[in-house]
């Protein structure tokens, strides 16, 4: 069944007492089908989504195309038949805000319209003036960035119903002092500003001490993410509430935070989406380990060779830069046997039921066929 728009999903569900899981199929076979089976089984809305860095006109670093990641994630759905799903360009990542590259993001999002995508997110966070005076001077380049790239996209469409993320406070970014994090007068301003230009974002993704990605200790062993500032978070979302904005918290790097610490600490509705992206990942390399090892053992060996971290162990580098194999031994992976792709597909469908429970999102697939 074909993806709804983002936008219907965060509307039906604004204010619910639950978080819309998000997930990164970023090596589709198993994975892809065992979160639709989920979601499926626990009725849940759900949203696949991959970064421009991952899939774009070139195949990015998962040799995914739109096109491609499209019409597999279709076929992967096409005898569950889940309804409630959204198809998500996440980070669509604007590094410079300059002409050629404003141009290359609007052909990308041609490609991604075409694909049937039905939701955006637009990252042009890395671009921040420090030397501005006031918040405005130091959201500029960003608002600028975002604001162009928003207008294109709602002409794409003549009613406007594509889904929309924009992000303020660059996602991992430090300093001496430590992580930089979003402030809520930031959010406000940046939302506000967006809203005086016309452009009207459903969820708005911030720095609040996430990572991407897996973590580890100083001795290369990978720990519990438990880093995310509940407090910052509560406070930016409560102020967008008291601004009178409808935009909620689109919550990033989960991978690795204890579902404890989700069912009993994440504010949801506050935050109406979590990314959870490396997760499948891991559950991908951790089953060709196992039933493949050869493979798994040439991709390893490709990584050390070509993506080294110096100081870093064996285990630690591939957890990290593991995904740049995925192009590279695409043909290889996508052809595995069949045991290790019931296997993954096993593991991600007990992960994302996982995730819709401790989301607090089990039905809300329901709720959102209500309003449409």
């Amino acid at each position: 069944m074909s993806p709804v728009s983002s936008k219907i999903i965060f509307n039906a569900l604004l204010d619910k007492n639950l978080i819309v899981l998000a997930c990164n199929p970023r090596i589709i076979p198993g994975v892809a089908t065992g979160i639709f089976l989920a979601a499926k089984d626990l009725d849940a809305a759900i949203i696949m989504e991959l970064a421009r860095s991952e899939c774009d006109e070139k195949g990015g670093y998962t040799g995914l195309t739109p096109l491609t990641l499209s019409a597999r994630l279709i076929e992967a759905n096409s005898k569950i038949k889940h309804d409630i799903w959204a198809l998500h360009a996440d980070h669509i990542g604007i590094k410079t805000g300059d002409d050629d590259e404003i141009e290359a993001t609007k052909k990308l999002i041609d490609m991604q319209v075409e694909a049937g995508y039905t939701s955006f997110a637009i990252d042009a966070s890395h671009l921040f003036d420090f030397d501005g005076k006031t918040v405005k001077d130091e959201l500029k380049p960003n608002l600028d960035a975002t604001i162009k790239i928003a207008r294109y996209i709602a002409a794409k469409k003549g009613d406007g119903n594509f889904g929309l993320e924009v992000e303020v406070g660059e996602i991992g970014r430090t300093n001496e002092n430590g992580m930089i994090l979003t402030r809520p007068e930031e959010a406000v301003t940046f939302i506000n500003e967006l809203e005086e230009a016309g452009v009207k974002p459903d969820v708005l993704a911030i720095a609040n001490g996430s990572t991407h990605g897996n973590v580890y200790d100083k001795n290369g062993n990978i720990i519990a993410q438990v880093c995310i500032d509940i407090e910052r978070t509560k406070a930016i979302a409560k102020a967008l509430r008291d601004a009178g904005f409808k935009v909620r918290i689109a919550q990033h790097g989960i991978t690795g935070t204890p579902l404890d610490l989700i069912r009993e600490k994440f504010p949801k509705g506050d935050i109406l989406k979590g990314n959870v992206a490396t997760l499948f990942q891991n559950i991908v390399f951790d089953c060709i380990k196992i039933h493949q090892p050869g493979l798994y053992e040439r991709m390893t060996d490709w990584v050390m060779e070509n993506k080294p971290l110096p100081d870093k162990g064996k285990e630690e580098i591939f957890g990290k830069n593991g995904k740049f194999a995925i192009k590279q031994f695409f043909n290889e992976i996508y052809l595995m046997d069949e045991e290790c792709r019931k296997d993954i597909e096993q593991k991600s469908y007990q992960e994302a039921r996982n995730f819709i429970e401790a989301f607090n999102a089990v039905n809300s697939a329901a709720l959102v066929r209500k309003s449409l």
